[in-house]
């Protein structure tokens, strides 16, 4: 298996169908071997029975049912290590960065990258249209919190779109905590942890109105950033044997 698509779906009935078939259509058209994994994360709309619906005309669909909503951060960590691709992906369901930009990624994976992540944020980055800018204030300010406290250097940590190779997949979720939004944060700091190089590339992105993120959520992401930090601090996540090698 080369590339595994993971997809977390909450409450997605409606728009998950218009990115499985974009997603097939891409895919279906490569050579190599490949999976889609949608992971429902407890949804009440009936995401679960359109998901399998779908799977007798979507090759390769693979639905994971988690019964709980856990949060994003969870049914991401499942479907990564429940994946079996040398290439693991994971994009929103809402489809905002579409999976054909998955090409620019595997250039990076042969330099020797264990982690690729899209971003909105670097040169090159198209955004259609670009966020209300109340959202794009609020998305600045809080991504300076991460740059100062955890990631120097990532422009944007928030991008449904990132890829692990499967080493750092199975090292990274493996030892995840947090559930929640902070979620992709936590991910990129055990990348750094654990001496994957990362590599933030632009992509483009199309702005959906009905997306599930509020402005609520910013607190929390704060405690998420606090949390991290302390961990890291006081080594609760485990020290991997082949780490030093890297």
């Amino acid at each position: 298996m080369y590339l595994s698509v993971i997809i977390p779906a909450y409450n997605e009935a409606e728009r998950i169908p218009k990115t499985l078939l974009d997603v097939d259509a891409y895919l279906a058209a490569q050579s190599y071997p490949y999976e889609i994994i949608v992971v429902n994360d407890g949804s009440r709309d009936a995401t679960a029975s359109v998901v399998t619906a779908m799977a007798g005309f979507v090759r390769n669909l693979r639905l994971i049912d988690v019964k709980e909503n856990r949060g994003k951060g969870s049914v991401v960590q499942t479907g990564m290590l429940a994946a079996k691709g040398d290439i693991r992906l994971f994009m929103d369901a809402d489809n905002s960065t579409s999976v054909d930009q998955v090409e620019h990624m595997v250039p990076f994976f042969k330099e020797g990258y264990g982690v690729v992540i899209g971003s909105r944020a670097v040169k090159g980055a198209r955004l259609e249209p670009p966020e209300p800018l109340a959202r794009t204030l609020i998305g600045r300010a809080l991504n300076f919190v991460v740059r100062v406290i955890l990631l120097p250097g990532i422009r944007d940590t928030q991008c449904g779109f990132k890829a692990y190779t499967a080493e750092a997949a199975e090292d990274i979720f493996g030892v995840v905590k947090i559930r929640t939004w902070g979620f992709d944060v936590e991910t990129l700091a055990l990348a750094r942890r654990y001496r994957f190089s990362i590599k933030e590339m632009p992509v483009r992105w199309v702005n959906d109105a009905r997306s599930h993120v509020r402005f609520s959520g910013g607190l929390q992401f704060l405690r998420d950033i606090l949390k991290i930090r302390w961990w890291l601090w006081t080594g609760a996540y485990r020290t991997l044997v082949r780490e030093a090698s890297r």
